[in-house]
């Protein structure tokens, strides 16, 4: 990934999701690809990654597919170091996320999705 792969990643999401009607889910979209992105640079040797867009009713689901057997993990504490705090983002500005591991143990898939959350049905009346 160059210095400018983010940037380009952002703005092709961007535009699936306006395309796609989903505009209001775009930024938290893009925050989260951003900070899994980041992760791969920092994180996986050769900084090589796949990365999919998939359209579900009311959002979309991100994934951030790699070789690395190494999973991420959340940082703990509050601390003010400049890392480590991706997937706290990720966190609070998606509806869920997870890592899927391959079969083979020899990598993961980061995933995450947004919007999906008003796709669900309304709550009978009471």
């Amino acid at each position: 990934m160059g210095e400018h792969s983010a940037r380009h990643l952002r703005r092709i999401l961007r535009l699936y999701l306006v395309g796609s009607g989903l505009a209001d889910v775009t930024d938290a979209a893009e925050l989260a690809l951003t900070e899994l992105v980041a992760n791969v640079v920092r994180h996986v040797p050769g900084r090589r990654c796949r990365i999919c867009f998939l359209l579900q009713p009311g959002g979309v689901r991100v994934e951030v597919a790699d070789d690395c057997p190494e999973l991420p993990a959340p940082a703990v504490g509050g601390g003010l170091g400049e890392g480590g705090r991706g997937l706290v983002i990720v966190d609070a500005v998606t509806d869920r996320w997870g890592v899927t591991v391959r079969p083979d143990g020899r990598g993961k898939t980061v995933w995450f999705e947004v919007g999906l959350s008003r796709a669900a049905p309304p709550a009978p009346p009471r």
